[in-house]
């Protein structure tokens, strides 16, 4: 049992050792595991490696939503300090890629939190806020983030429900369980092409200038969305980094991951594997064989399917039979504890093997399809404050590629914390990297804006 009492005591320990306190908290997240089928689902029918394409290309991903994409407008309430409005609409997404998203987060939920009124009739700055891991709902972002804003900085905010939580949640998923590794990447196609509507919508509604931000996976998420806008937009991402692989393979997060099932479900079948392998070179390569899958998806499934196909009858009659041994007078004498030792230990190398080249392989499938570096840099760099935990034991950086080297221009900022203590202790840190970034922004005499 978890006593908040301990996590409390965890959090003021993160003070004097941040990476402590982001281990101490595993107990958090391990009740439960991330990801829990693994490969069951994703890597049969992951028509969305196809979509991939699309969705890292700015270009082509801006057609596909329209301009006057339809949104409606639920509710509006109006308080002493804000009005809030919600609304939703279908996701994009489920029109590209139909089947995919489940029908409970088909349509997207927000809510938008604006000045009673504006400063300014050719001023009026609103940000985008996508939630971090196990972020259900609007109330956190509102009265955290957007409120504050909006009191600071004279700046508005949009809240958009991550598809998978709070009223987009399906009704079989525990929690922020996810049931499939496939379902983050998603999630990531849902959040791009949704932001895209939310921002047309608010240039339809005179708002603007833009911007977007998140922490930890809301973070990441912030920085796939700006990347397909095709205008100078503000980007703020908090906790993140460039890429999404090592939170799940070698962060505190990885010890949620059941690597046993995820192995013994990649070596399942032996076509799909042994065709995969042969794009590389040596076995523990499985890495380069994911980026391969994914990057050349619909194509290295076609060709698993025809070789599955045509080896289907003779694996019916070529079934391997496990080699006999010869009747020995010794025979009663090789059961004894050392052969039984020896074979448990064959089998623990195999399981640890397998298990590693299954987690290559889905390094592989992870970067290809969450580097930033394979997304459309953003128009305007000049514009990202990147805002990151010193000791961060749940988004590691080291071995991966630098922000600033992918997106030139843009500021990175390192704050004395880990993961947790950041999150909770910096939102102030985080609110003022988002101000500063809007004020690169200055009204010229016509009314228009300009960067700065």
């Amino acid at each position: 049992r978890i006593l908040m009492s301990d996590i409390f005591l965890s959090e003021r320990y993160e003070l004097y050792n941040g990476m402590l306190l982001s281990n101490k908290c595993l107990a958090l997240i391990s009740v439960r595991g991330i990801f829990l089928h693994v490969f069951t689902q994703p890597f049969v029918k992951l028509k969305l490696f196809a979509f991939k394409e699309k969705v890292t290309n700015r270009e082509k991903c801006y057609r596909l939503v329209p301009r006057d994409y339809p949104v409606t407008i639920t509710k509006q309430d109006k308080y002493s300090d804000c009005s809030i409005l919600e609304g939703h609409f279908l996701s994009p997404f489920v029109t590209h890629l139909p089947g995919i998203v489940p029908k409970e987060a088909e349509m997207a939920h927000f809510q938008v939190v604006l000045p009673r009124k504006w400063n300014s009739d050719h001023y009026k700055p609103i940000c985008l806020h996508l939630a971090g891991t196990g972020d259900h709902g609007f109330w956190r972002r509102r009265q955290m983030m957007a409120k504050p804003l909006l009191k600071e900085g004279g700046i508005g905010s949009l809240i958009l429900e991550n598809p998978f939580y709070g009223l987009r949640k399906p009704k079989d998923q525990v929690r922020s369980s996810l049931h499939n590794v496939s379902d983050i990447i998603v999630m990531g196609g849902c959040l791009i092409l949704e932001s895209l509507v939310l921002f047309h919508w608010c240039e339809s509604n005179g708002f603007g200038p833009l911007g977007v931000t998140g922490m930890s996976m809301g973070g990441h998420m912030a920085s796939l969305a700006a990347t397909n806008w095709p205008k100078p937009i503000v980007l703020v991402p908090c906790l993140s980094w460039s890429t999404a692989t090592p939170v799940f393979t070698q962060g505190v997060m990885s010890h949620s991951i059941n690597w046993e099932l995820l192995g013994s479900q990649y070596f399942a079948d032996d076509v799909f594997r042994e065709e995969i392998r042969k794009y590389i070179r040596v076995d523990k390569d499985a890495f380069r064989a994911g980026q391969h899958f994914a990057k050349h998806y619909p194509y290295s499934m076609d060709r698993i399917r025809r070789l599955t196909a045509a080896s289907s009858d003779a694996h019916k009659n070529q079934i391997l039979q496990p080699s006999r041994q010869p009747e020995s007078k010794d025979s009663n004498e090789l059961q004894d504890g050392s052969l039984k030792q020896l074979k448990d230990n064959i089998k623990e190398k195999m399981s640890r093997w397998r298990e590693d080249e299954a987690l290559l392989f889905m390094q592989g499938i992870m970067d290809e399809c969450t580097h930033l570096r394979n997304f459309t840099v953003p128009v305007d760099t000049s514009l990202i404050i990147a805002i990151c935990a010193k000791d961060d034991a749940y988004v590691p950086r080291e071995g991966f590629s630098d922000l600033v080297d992918i997106w030139p221009g843009a500021e990175v900022r390192f704050l004395d914390a880990g993961h947790v203590s950041a999150y909770l202790l910096h939102k102030h840190t985080f609110r003022a990297a988002i101000v500063e970034s809007f004020q690169l922004y200055e009204i010229d005499t016509n009314g228009s804006l300009k960067v700065d």
